[in-house]
């Protein structure tokens, strides 16, 4: 389980230590602004009339689709969090809830354009990842995708590599993405690819199979 309270007490703060590690190029923000620019720009130009974000935290990027008039949906498991997203969008579904324990009933009839997730499911180990983005997957409307922003990897390797050169600041409890792992694991549900945009970070697309 998730712990609430840090990230309540990190709520203020979160955007301002993403913009100073990503300044100077560490992991692991580097490349964040990039990442979450591509995110925005794949999705505004296909038009979608609503989203789904899984962790949005403080709605820095949600807030954007928002404000384009496209209908979002959310949860988060931080309160504190969800009161700084809901001053940037008053109309907006955010749900309280902590997505590893799955999904909430509510969204069980729902379906979504695109659903998004940045900087979140690392919370989830490499089983647990599988497991979500298969529930995700009936979310998806036949065209849509799922766009995953988040610290990963291409390889096991290249994961290793960034681990022994950031020892002091390696986050032992989070369980990043290794994208060949990934795509091994889920090959035969959905179609899988992946846009590196630092060392540390990338964006992993899953669309249904048999669509474009």
């Amino acid at each position: 389980m998730l712990k609430h309270h840090g990230f309540n007490l990190w709520a203020d703060s979160y955007d301002d230590t993403v913009k100073n590690t990503e300044k100077s190029n560490q992991y692991p923000f580097a490349g964040y602004t990039q990442l979450m620019n591509a995110i925005y720009g794949t999705i505004i130009t296909r038009n979608p009339t609503n989203i789904l974000d899984i962790g949005f935290g403080t709605a820095l990027l949600t807030s954007r689709f928002y404000k384009a008039g496209i209908k979002v949906t959310g949860i988060d498991f931080s309160i504190e969090m969800i009161k700084i997203a809901q001053e940037k969008m008053p109309q907006a579904n955010l749900l309280h809830w902590d997505f590893t324990k799955g999904l909430p009933t509510s969204l069980s009839k729902q379906s979504f354009d695109f659903i998004i997730s940045t900087y979140a499911l690392h919370h989830l180990d490499d089983k647990e990842k599988v497991r979500f983005i298969t529930l995700l997957l009936d979310l998806l409307k036949p065209s849509g995708s799922i766009l995953i922003g988040d610290i990963g990897f291409q390889t096991r390797e290249e994961l290793l590599h960034c681990k022994n050169n950031n020892q002091d600041s390696w986050d032992k409890d989070e369980i990043y993405f290794v994208y060949n792992e990934l795509h091994q694991a889920l090959q035969t549900k959905c179609k899988l690819t992946y846009h590196p945009f630092s060392f540390c970070c990338g964006v992993i697309e899953i669309k249904k199979l048999n669509c474009k």
